[in-house]
C-alpha cells in the first residue's frame, strides 16, 4: 500500500491549461473518489497519477517517491478502465494472469494468485470462458481480478461502472467497496455519479474546470458544502437555492416572502445571499406559503415541487399526502439545516 501526493500539478494541452495547480494528499489505504461533471479534469488527473499523461508542472509522489518520469509499468499501480480492456482471444484465467506471465512468475505462483483473486471475485466457474461469453458485470470482475493479482500499491478506477445497467451498478458498487475493505489497498476512483461517490468513498474530491472545489468525507460535502457549486452538484434532488437580501426579519425575496435565518448566522444586514435548503429539510406543515406544481411518488417518499416566493422548490416527505397542481401548502425549513451563500462569490457564509 502507499500514499499518493499531488503537489501543485498543472496540465497543459498546447497553450490551454486544463489542470490548474492542484494539491491533493491521498492517505495510505484510503478510498478517494474524484467527482465532477464531464470535462472537469478528473480522468486527466487519474491518468497523470497512472503515468498515461505527462505532468506539465508540479510533482506526483507515490509511496514517498517522485514518479513524474517513472514509466507506468514501474509505478506499482493497477488501473481498471471503463471499457474493461480485456484480451478477446484469451480466456478469463489467461486475462488475469497475463501481467504475471510477462513478469515471468513461476507457474505455481501464478496459479495461486489467480485462484485467490477468482475466489474473492466469484469468478471460479468462469476461468475457462472468453470475454464474449461473459456479462458486463463478469467482465468488470475479470478486469478487477487482473488488477489485484499484481498486488499493486495503488488501484486506479476510471468510471468502471458507467457501462453497466442500474441494478448491476448497485451490485458492483458493493463488491468494489467490499474488495477495498478486504485488501486495504489505496484506491483512487473517478466517477461523475454522485451516488457512487457518496456510497463508496472515504473522502470525496469535487472538481470543476480543473480546480478542486472541496475535499471531505461524503457527509461533510453533503452537510457542509463550501460553495454554491458543491451545494447544487451534491444531492438528488439538488439543494433548493433562493435569492434574497438579509434583513433583521430574515432573508427577503423579491416578492416579499421572508425566509427564516438560522441562529448564529454570519450574514450581514443588506447582504445579498443565496438561501439553501435541501428537499428533505423542507417540511410540509406550518411555515411558508407555497403552491404545488407537481408531485412525484417514489414509493418510500413523495417529492413535492412547488412555487415558493417566485422560485420553484422541492420538498421530500414520507407522508402519503394527496396533492394536486394548484393546491396551497405550507413548507417549513428546518432551522439547523439552512445554508447561506454569498450571492457574489458563491462561498458559504459560516
Amino acid at each position: 500500500m502507499a500514499s499518493v501526493n499531488v503537489k501543485n500539478v498543472k496540465k497543459n494541452y498546447g497553450t490551454v491549461e486544463v489542470i490548474h495547480g492542484l494539491d491533493l494528499d491521498i492517505a495510505d489505504g484510503s478510498f478517494v473518489v474524484l467527482l465532477g461533471p464531464s470535462g472537469c479534469g478528473k480522468s486527466t488527473l487519474l491518468r497523470m497519477i497512472a503515468g498515461l499523461e505527462s505532468v506539465t508542472a508540479g510533482d506526483i509522489d507515490i509511496a514517498g517517491s517522485r514518479v513524474n518520469d517513472v514509466h507506468p509499468k514501474d509505478r506499482n499501480i493497477a488501473m481498471v478502465f471503463q471499457n474493461y480492456a480485456l484480451y478477446a482471444h484469451m480466456n478469463v484465467r489467461d486475462n488475469m494472469s497475463f501481467s504475471l506471465q510477462l513478469a515471468k512468475w513461476p507457474k505455481a505462483e501464478i496459479d495461486e494468485k489467480v485462484g485467490w483473486a477468482a475466489k474473492i471475485l466469484n469468478l471460479e466457474p468462469y476461468l475457462k470462458r472468453y470475454p464474449r461469453e461473459l456479462s458486463g458485470g463478469q467482465r468488470q470482475r475479470v478486469a478487477m481480478g487482473r488488477a489485484i493479482v499484481r498486488d499493486p500499491a495503488v488501484f486506479l478506477f476510471d468510471e468502471p461502472l458507467s457501462n453497466l445497467d442500474a441494478k448491476l451498478r448497485v451490485q458492483m458498487r458493493t463488491e468494489i467497496k467490499e474488495l477495498h475493505e478486504r485488501l486495504k489497498t489505496t484506491t483512487v476512483y473517478v466517477t461523475h455519479d454522485q451516488i457512487e461517490a457518496m456510497t463508496m468513498a472515504d473522502r470525496i474530491v469535487i472538481l470543476r474546470d480543473g480546480y478542486i472545489e472541496q475535499v471531505g468525507t461524503p457527509m461533510e460535502v453533503y452537510d457542509e458544502p463550501a460553495n454554491l457549486f458543491v451545494a447544487e452538484f451534491i444531492g438528488s434532488p439538488s439543494m433548493n437555492l433562493l435569492k434574497g437580501d438579509v434583513t433583521k426579519a430574515g432573508v427577503a425575496m423579491a416578492d416579499g416572502t421572508v425566509l427564516p435565518l438560522p441562529k448564529g448566522h454570519k450574514a450581514s444586514p443588506g447582504q445579498k445571499v443565496v438561501y439553501g435548503i435541501r428537499p428533505e429539510h423542507l417540511i410540509p406543515g406550518k411555515g411558508l406559503a407555497a403552491t404545488v406544481n407537481v408531485t412525484e411518488p417514489t414509493g418510500p417518499e413523495l417529492h413535492i415541487y412547488a412555487d415558493l416566493g417566485g422560485g420553484e422548490v422541492c420538498a421530500i416527505t414520507d407522508e402519503r399526502l394527496k396533492l394536486a397542481r394548484g393546491d396551497k401548502i405550507q413548507l417549513a425549513p428546518q432551522p439547523n439545516r439552512i445554508h447561506l451563500f454569498d450571492a457574489d462569490s458563491g462561498k458559504a457564509i459560516r
